[in-house]
């Protein structure tokens, strides 16, 4: 499904597109999106590793759950 947008660009910023876009500028604002989107997900990705690196109770909570996995396998 596509969707059609109407957006404001300077001229300066118009002159670009239409030089860097050539006729498909769709294509090309889709594919920076994409792309912004992309490091997006993965800056937020990042953050959340990172405070659950920081998280002492979590890693506590984590060890122990490797102990009884471990311990659970150890039995099989």
């Amino acid at each position: 499904m596509t969707h059609r947008v109407t957006i404001t660009l300077d001229a300066e910023t118009f002159a670009f597109l239409n030089d860097v876009a050539g006729s498909n500028r769709s294509a090309y604002v889709n594919q920076l999106l994409k792309q912004d989107r992309k490091n997006f997900l993965q800056a937020a990705l990042r953050k959340a590793n990172q405070e659950e690196a920081e998280d002492t109770n979590y890693q506590e909570e984590l060890q122990a759950w490797e102990s009884t996995l471990s311990d659970g396998l150890a039995n099989d």
